[in-house]
């Protein structure tokens, strides 16, 4: 700890020339306020430990539903259930939307990116079925798939969790 010695001026009724002052501390700056050292990000969110669980559970489970599809043969009950699931998720991220606007936060974050990562996996599958053939090929084109959609939804659940979010990001490009 170091000592500054502050002048008096001789008019102070104590009359002492000089004394020992300690240093003022300074306040600590809000994390909102704080400069970001080299390489950090700034104003990074709280993220909710929930908001991971939730969305990681949802994003397992909805695979494990597509992973049924690929088995299921095409006029089975599990085909029809599954086109109805294709359905039900275009009209619920149609209304993430203005959720997403309105009220951005991590919760809303990690749902879009399982809704979006699953949605494109789903769409992608679609394409495979109908250009890819042979029995080889089809393995490892849906192989090929699932790593695409894995690397995807961890892609996006870093940026959440270590950037601004999905929701932000898109504000950010539209505010530019």
């Amino acid at each position: 700890m170091m000592l500054r010695f502050i002048h008096v001026p001789a008019h102070n009724p104590s009359d002492t020339p000089a004394r020992t002052q300690a240093p003022q501390a300074k306040p600590k700056p809000k994390a909102r306020d704080r400069v970001p050292q080299e390489g950090q990000v700034p104003n990074l969110p709280q993220t909710q430990p929930g908001a991971v669980y939730q969305s990681f559970t949802l994003f397992s489970l909805l695979m494990l539903c597509s992973l049924s599809c690929f088995t299921a043969s095409s006029n089975s009950k599990a085909a029809s259930l599954h086109w109805t699931a294709e359905r039900m998720l275009s009209v619920l991220l149609l209304a993430m939307g203005p959720v997403a606007y309105f009220n951005p936060g991590p919760v809303i974050d990690y749902s879009l990116a399982a809704a979006l990562t699953l949605h494109g996996h789903w769409g992608l599958g679609q394409v495979l079925t109908d250009y890819v053939h042979g029995d080889t090929k089809i393995k490892m084109a849906n192989a090929a798939l699932f790593l695409l959609s894995t690397i995807t939804f961890t892609g996006l659940c870093y940026f959440n969790y270590n950037d601004v979010g999905i929701c932000k990001a898109v504000a950010l490009l539209w505010s530019k």
